[in-house]
């Protein structure tokens, strides 16, 4: 039997499609552990923006986010008390990337549950809109139960990514991931280019950017020039990544605004 779909439910009939949201919400909050009081909040944080008419779940998204960095950077802290705040950051930084989230929302079956407009069909969405699905559920989460149970669904839902947060090659490693990332998209390995340094020789400080082509990155500070190096790698690799979220989601707009027309 095929499972009920919010998608399917916005080209029924208002009695059928009140059915079709009532048994995919019961359904999906099963899956996520959570029974909302008030069920409406599931809803809009599976409402994407291309659904005419509806309230889009980026309100939720915004409130998810946040609440995702506290969560993170909490069970980061107090598992991990010998580490120092840098590498937190950068463990962080990679258990909340959206290549990270939009695996777990596939895993919770969100796609299959949203709602989306015509354009947005497809059976292979972006990262980011996975990953904004996630944020957005999130959000609803807090907002309906508090933070107990936002942080009981974050740490269950993300737990493979936990484990492997602090010694994942990629957290690790941020001068590989960038060499990696551009030579996939044709560029050659970055440089790093120093810009300055400072400091007695004992308490030296670096500064650094990685230059892609005839691009120079964000810089970063470092205590050696390797340590400059990976923080800018790391900056990099964060401003590239954000565009590419960017342009995932103007494609997605397009694909839209191509198909209504």
């Amino acid at each position: 039997m095929m499972e009920p779909s919010i998608d399917r439910a916005t080209r029924a009939p208002p009695g059928a499609r009140r059915s079709f949201v009532r048994s995919a919400m019961e359904e999906l909050a099963k899956t996520l552990g959570h029974s909302f009081v008030d069920p409406k909040l599931l809803e809009l944080a599976l409402t994407h923006s291309s659904v005419d008419g509806a309230e889009p779940n980026e309100r939720l998204e915004f409130l998810g986010d946040a609440v995702l960095d506290l969560v993170v950077a909490e069970k980061l802290f107090l598992d991990n008390p010998g580490l120092r705040e840098g590498d937190l950051t950068q463990a962080k930084a990679w258990i909340v990337s959206r290549k990270t989230l939009a695996e777990a929302a596939l895993e919770l079956g969100l796609w299959e549950k949203a709602r989306k407009g015509r354009g947005l069909t497809t059976a292979n969405p972006s990262r980011a809109i996975l990953a904004n699905l996630y944020e957005a559920v999130l959000g609803a989460i807090y907002l309906d139960g508090g933070l107990e149970p936002a942080k009981r669904f974050a740490l269950a839902t993300l737990s493979q990514f936990l484990a492997r947060g602090v010694s994942s090659p990629e957290r690790s490693s941020p001068k590989q991931s960038l060499q990696e990332y551009v030579q996939a998209r044709g560029f050659r390995p970055p440089d790093y280019e120093l810009l300055d340094e400072r400091g007695l020789a004992h308490a030296r400080a670096f500064e650094v950017a990685a230059r892609i082509g005839k691009r120079r990155m964000p810089s970063a500070w470092g205590r050696t020039r390797k340590e400059a190096e990976h923080w800018a790698a790391h900056e990099a690799l964060l401003v590239l990544r954000d565009e590419e979220r960017r342009d995932d989601e103007s494609s997605a707009a397009l694909v839209v605004d191509g198909d209504d027309a």
